[in-house]
């Protein structure tokens, strides 16, 4: 959007650059950034966006090319469980050849790389299973001193290997054992509540110390409060993993008239002329979209929660179309927390809401692409 803007960022000057082709592989960012309209302004300024998915997500939407990948029961690969524990690794095996015309992301690679003369650099003269294998014995290697790993064929027939129970992990021990023998990371060595480092750079956002600073906009009397009198909240879902799985037909357990849950309390629903099920429009100055009303006692007024991770689906590709199932990000503000870090912002958002009436649109969030001949 800002090529040659320059901004700071943790301490160091960084000049935006002028990007002009984007490849997506593996995420999408449709879903977890801020600001949709804005994201349709900044894609319009790109030459070329190339996707490579399994699923025709919003980013597939944006795309000028889309590289249809397998799924991973397409593929051989590894895998870990335990989640933060690290308990063990699972060998993936592949359960059917990728179908269709989809490829593995290394294939999808590999034939890209091979045209731009640069197959043997990618691949360093392995196929994926020598990949696997490798990973595999790299990580055996590492942790030799550790336990032990049988070979690679035992593991991959086995299909899981269990690391066997650890010692419970307490963060920073050998600090609280010592600290002055194992001091962290801090210029100090110790823990600090001031930072000389960070006062030092002389940000508005994010000085010396933890302290409150206005907000852009705020809900309850806050910037903005009298447009916009309601806080959405946009935490993460209980039915799904961010948006994973949104696509797929468990979303009907939980869906409002076909469309992302809007909670609310008594008090707004009311005064709205909203009841439970209806539709209502979530708008502010950024975006507007459509959610089913959930009137609920867990909420206090002027409080309201859409969860993320909602497929965003407008509809049409104009700059203000409304989202037709209910993604929060269509009104999220796109700033960042402070010069410092840089990261999002999201729940600093406020927002209108009223019942829906006219016309329903149809969700267009899932479906695959138009087919045209």
């Amino acid at each position: 959007m800002e090529p040659g803007k320059k901004i700071q960022a943790n301490g160091t000057e960084v000049t935006l650059p002028d990007i002009k082709m984007l490849v997506i592989s593996g995420c999408n960012p449709w879903n977890h950034h801020q600001d949709r309209n804005r994201m349709k302004l900044a894609f319009r300024k790109l030459q070329t966006v190339v996707n490579i998915d399994f699923a025709w997500t919003a980013a597939c939407r944006f795309s000028d090319i889309v590289l249809p990948a397998c799924t991973q029961y397409e593929r051989n690969d590894l895998d870990v469980y335990g989640s933060y524990s690290g308990r063990g690794l699972i060998a993936m095996h592949k359960l059917v050849d990728p179908l269709y015309h989809s490829k593995t992301d290394f294939d999808i690679c590999r034939e890209l790389c091979k045209r731009f003369g640069k197959e043997k650099e990618y691949t360093r003269g392995m196929d994926d299973m020598q990949w696997v294998k490798m990973l595999y014995d790299n990580c055996k290697t590492a942790n030799k001193d550790k336990f032990n790993m049988p070979d690679f064929e035992m593991f991959w027939e086995k299909g899981v290997l269990d690391f066997g129970v650890g010692k419970p992990f307490v963060r920073h021990a050998s600090f609280r054992e010592d600290p002055e023998i194992n001091p962290l990371g801090t210029p100090s060595g110790f823990i600090e509540i001031f930072s000389r480092k960070i006062d030092h750079y002389g940000y508005q956002h994010c000085q010396g110390h933890p302290m409150w600073f206005e907000k852009e906009e705020r809900s309850h009397g806050g910037p903005g409060s009298e447009k916009f009198p309601l806080w959405l909240q946009s935490c993460h879902p209980d039915k799904r993993l961010h948006s994973q799985m949104c696509e797929s037909d468990f979303r009907e357990t939980y869906t409002v008239n076909e469309r992302e849950p809007c909670y609310m309390s008594p008090e707004d629903a009311k005064s709205r002329g909203i009841k439970d099920g209806d539709l209502v429009r979530v708008f502010n100055d950024r975006g507007q979209l459509l959610a089913g009303a959930v009137i609920s006692e867990d909420f206090p007024a002027g409080v309201i929660r859409i969860e993320e991770g909602a497929w965003y689906g407008p509809l049409n590709e104009k700059i203000g179309a409304i989202c037709t199932y209910g993604d929060p990000n269509t009104v999220t503000l796109d700033i960042p927390t402070s010069e410092l870090a840089n990261a999002t912002s999201a729940n600093t958002c406020i927002v209108n809401m009223e019942k829906f009436t006219g016309e329903v649109p149809p969700v267009t969030s899932f479906g695959g692409p138009i087919m045209v001949s």
